[in-house]
């Protein structure tokens, strides 16, 4: 299962939530899955995606908030999983979808691909709630299930972009509509 294949997954259980989702290809293939108001497509900004998150989830505790995040962005930031078990918003969930890859930039490997397991740094930061799903039969069952609470859910995916158009947006467009839909 590639990427885009987890996004289709996940994609029915984007209601009532606020998305935040990693630069690059993955906004695009969300952007092609399920387009909303509610998304916040990340442009120019890799590694952000978990802060931007956490600020919201902070801001916003009444709303449910998930950040899509890839391995690459994430090992950019790791100092942001201390920070978020720190905090424990009951609200976030943390949805790092793992292909071994900087997809963006021309799928150049990342160390994920070898030693560094994300989901066990998760832990040693202090989430409470960590997950590590590998096939796709997986992923309906385990969101049908998901309480509120901190978690940091790890799918593992194969290397692979789906191509696509850009996101007909810019980033202006973007916030505006976002900030919109959360009524800020």
């Amino acid at each position: 299962m590639k990427r885009y294949d987890v996004l289709q997954e996940i994609a029915p259980f984007l209601d009532n939530k606020l998305v935040i989702c990693n630069i690059g290809i993955p906004s695009k293939e969300l952007y092609d899955i399920r387009d909303r108001n509610e998304n916040f497509y990340m442009l120019g900004s890799m590694g952000l995606a978990s802060s931007i998150s956490l600020g919201l989830a902070l801001a916003k505790p009444e709303k449910k908030i998930w950040c899509i995040e890839g391995d690459g962005a994430l090992l950019m930031n790791l100092g942001s999983l201390s920070t978020i078990a720190k905090e424990n918003p009951q609200n976030l969930t943390m949805i790092l979808i793992d292909n071994h890859a900087y997809g963006s930039t021309g799928n150049q490997e990342t160390h994920t691909k070898y030693k560094t397991r994300l989901d066990e740094i998760a832990k040693g930061c202090g989430f409470q709630s960590v997950h590590r799903l590998e096939k796709r039969q997986q992923i309906k069952p385990f969101f049908s299930d998901l309480m509120d609470g901190c978690h940091f859910i790890l799918i593992e995916a194969k290397l692979g972009n789906k191509k696509l158009k850009n996101i007909p947006l810019n980033a202006i467009k973007i916030k505006k509509r976002f900030m919109k839909s959360i009524k800020y």
